[in-house]
């Protein structure tokens, strides 16, 4: 596929949104000279945010507050939005008419003539694809981000040059377009699984499945970089064709592989010499605070040390990074309590990591909209490990109230409708010295637009703390 082929093309985009991917794919198609058909379910008056920044393009025709089976049956090309599941009404109705259906990442993948690092896992995929980033940043090499966080996909094709390498953070809804392609990486990471999405996969094997392809069309000469501590991902090293790499904080491994021992990160190069495994990073000397974070140091470490890096390269890199916003994020200090962002913890995972990153007693603002996932453990670890909490409303928030009240939680619960309120009501519980954590362990719909909505109301309301 070339970029040339979508002159004139009538492609159907299904989903604006507000995240800005339905910004970027309108923007790309509009510069190289397709005719969109945007359509979405909302209204225009909820999507304005997005459609201002689109207003400077004239090939684009809006279709909004509904969808016209005709753009999907007629249109040469259809872009469908990561959420949309590919049993959709709509793209059935496309696939039937032989309409190609696409997705902003196996469209990066076909048109992208330059290697490509994939990132994948329930929790960590951020960090490790900035991490990597970072790294091939300090070693003089020109790394493009693509999907990592906020930062948008197809836009980014425009202004590759031929020496760039693509560090692409992949969910599994933008790995069941590449499974749908028969495409991979030439190097993939997968950091983790754990359950999450559950409102959108009718079971973990197929949430699991779909992460999968991240490796599956790999051939025997890529790199697969795997966490030996995680059963499911350990598993896919019998599935891979490619090279597998494992990495674990808890085993001293043999073979390719990345572990800790003794308080260092060593390398095994899997070469068959006298001197094995060699240290390279002292533990001590890294900034990054939470300890699961040393996952994802090892998943990074493994991808810069495959592609020929330097080890006081990579040393410098990995104790330069301070971390990113909105995972575990300090925000400020407030007459001696400090206030730390981690809204991207969405699952309850995520949640528990953020409560053991910290020594001190917690305050912890958590809940939310429900994912279906259980509950059951992070209820347990709140009871045991946190001061106190002050809930944002929501399904899953009444969820974890539930499994509190089974582990014998006697203080009474604090329910809240805004961020506002819920830094307001955490404050009055926190003494200096102790931490006010926004760790929710759920996802953001209902009182938030997305998690980073979120994690920009609490530091608002943290910053407007007298």
């Amino acid at each position: 596929m070339l970029i040339e082929d979508f002159r004139d093309k009538r492609i159907t985009v299904m989903g604006l949104g507000l995240n800005g991917g339905g910004v970027g794919i309108a923007r790309f198609l509009s510069s190289v000279g397709a005719k969109v058909v945007m359509t979405d379910l909302k209204s225009k008056e909820k999507l304005e945010p997005s459609l201002a920044e689109l207003e400077d393009l004239e090939n684009i025709e809006f279709v909004l507050g509904r969808h016209r089976m005709e753009d999907f049956m007629e249109a040469d090309m259809v872009i469908k939005n990561p959420s949309v599941p590919w049993d959709n009404g709509y793209v059935s109705a496309a696939l039937e008419k032989n309409v190609p259906v696409e997705m902003d990442s196996s469209l990066f993948f076909k048109l992208c003539k330059n290697p490509i690092i994939g990132v994948t896992g329930t929790r960590g995929k951020t960090t490790t694809s900035s991490l990597i980033y970072e790294i091939l940043k300090a070693a003089g090499k020109k790394p493009v981000k693509v999907g990592i966080g906020q930062v948008s996909v197809l836009d980014k094709l425009n202004g590759l040059e031929d020496d760039n390498i693509v560090v692409f953070e992949l969910s599994s809804w933008r790995l069941s377009a590449l499974g749908h392609h028969k495409l991979s990486p030439q190097i993939a990471v997968i950091t983790n699984i754990y359950p999450d999405h559950l409102n959108y996969y009718r079971s973990m094997s197929g949430y699991i499945a779909d992460k999968k392809n991240i490796f599956l069309s790999q051939s025997e000469n890529d790199v697969c970089v795997l966490n030996y501590d995680d059963g499911v991902v350990r598993g896919f090293g019998k599935e891979t064709a490619a090279i597998a790499i494992m990495f674990s904080v808890r085993e001293k491994l043999k073979g390719p592989s990345v572990f800790i021992d003794r308080g260092h990160i060593h390398i095994d190069d899997g070469e068959v010499s006298s001197s094995g495994a060699f240290p390279v990073l002292e533990i001590s000397d890294i900034r990054l605070k939470g300890s699961h974070n040393l996952s994802n140091i090892l998943a990074a470490v493994a991808v810069s040390h495959r592609m020929g890096i330097g080890m006081d390269v990579i040393g410098k890199a990995v104790c330069g990074f301070a971390g990113l916003p909105y995972r575990l994020e300090f925000v400020r200090e407030v007459d001696g309590v400090s206030y730390y962002d981690d809204t991207t913890a969405t699952s309850p995972e995520g949640a528990i990591a953020g409560i053991n990153s910290f020594s001190e007693k917690i305050v912890l603002i958590a809940g939310g909209s429900d994912k279906n996932l259980d509950m059951a453990n992070l209820a347990k670890e709140i009871c045991e490990k946190t001061k106190a909490v002050v809930f944002l409303k929501g399904a899953a928030t009444d969820k974890i109230i539930i499994a509190m009240k089974d582990n014998g939680y006697a203080q009474d619960f604090i329910v809240t409708n805004s961020m506002e309120e819920a830094v307001f009501e955490a404050r009055k519980s926190a003494v200096p010295g102790e931490v006010v954590l926004l760790s929710p362990g759920s996802a953001s719909f209902g009182l938030f637009r997305n998690e980073f909505d979120r994690g920009d109301k609490f530091k608002e309301s943290v910053w407007n703390l007298r």
